[in-house]
């Protein structure tokens, strides 16, 4: 699909919905003709760029559910309906599947949203989905009401803390799950380690999985070079974000380390290596 063009185009938020205390969705009135998986390019005047996955397209609506965890997201989650705010895209690849297929989505924290798009478009074309959704507390989890209500989907529900549906994380038992089910695809979105072992499994079940890579992008169309994944060189803006695990598992940072905006090193599980 071909970007309408590489300038921001400024749209109004039509409504705010609040998820949790540190996430809300911000819904605006706009074309973008998105596909679950792409993400655009939000620009707030002034602050910064930061790149969002899109987390509903119908057609002249699309929305953006915001974690306020940095800079530009906390000031972007200031903001009240009738503000402005500036996008670039829709950039990226996006999930791929087939007419009438059973599909595993496996979502962690915040990084549900594009599974959430994934969803409502899958069931338009009668896909049978098991939606398993994980966080911390029953608190934290996503679009919950909107999912129980869904015909099509059977969601499957893990919190860290047992407040709500299985205690621990919802990789605990998936391998268990994936061959009693046998779904015809698996896609994941969430922390880089749990995207780790999700594709493991599936790897192991011999079952094609799709996995949404988070890099830090400052262009969004493949010019900087920024997102590029060591050794391939590949860019993350371009190449992904949804990426076959068949590609993730000849990279040797995947699940080992990303970089920040200064092109660093940060370990995920030694945070003091350099």
């Amino acid at each position: 699909m071909e970007n309408k063009t590489e300038l921001p185009q400024i749209v109004e938020i039509k409504q705010i919905v609040t998820e949790t205390p540190d996430i809300k969705t911000f819904y605006f009135d706009y074309h973008l003709e998105s596909k679950p998986g792409q993400f655009v390019m939000l620009w707030l005047p002034g602050v910064d760029e930061v790149p969002m996955s899109v987390a509903l397209d119908t057609n002249n609506q699309f929305a953006l559910t915001i974690y306020a965890r940095g800079d530009a997201t906390k000031k972007i989650c200031k903001l009240k309906e009738g503000d402005k705010l500036g996008i670039r895209g829709p950039y990226g690849t996006m999930f791929n599947y087939k007419e009438g297929e059973h599909l595993a989505l496996v979502g962690g924290g915040y990084g549900t949203p594009p599974l959430y798009f994934l969803t409502h478009e899958a069931l338009k074309k009668e896909c049978k989905i098991d939606f398993l959704i994980g966080a911390h507390t029953k608190e934290k989890l996503l679009y919950l009401k909107t999912l129980q209500g869904l015909e099509g989907v059977n969601l499957h529900i893990a919190t860290t803390d047992g407040s709500l549906g299985e205690k621990g994380h919802i990789t605990d038992n998936l391998e268990n799950f994936l061959q009693e089910n046998k779904p015809d695809r698996i896609m994941t979105c969430g922390p880089e380690l749990l995207m780790k072992k999700v594709g493991e499994i599936g790897d192991k079940l011999n079952i094609q999985t799709q996995i949404s890579v988070e890099r830090y992008m400052k262009c969004g169309f493949g010019v900087c070079g920024q997102c590029t994944l060591d050794p391939l060189g590949i860019r993350t803006c371009v190449s992904g974000p949804v990426m076959s695990s068949k590609v993730l598992n000849m990279l040797d940072e995947f699940g080992q380390y990303t970089r920040d905006a200064q092109g660093k090193k940060q370990y995920f599980n030694n945070p003091n290596k350099k």
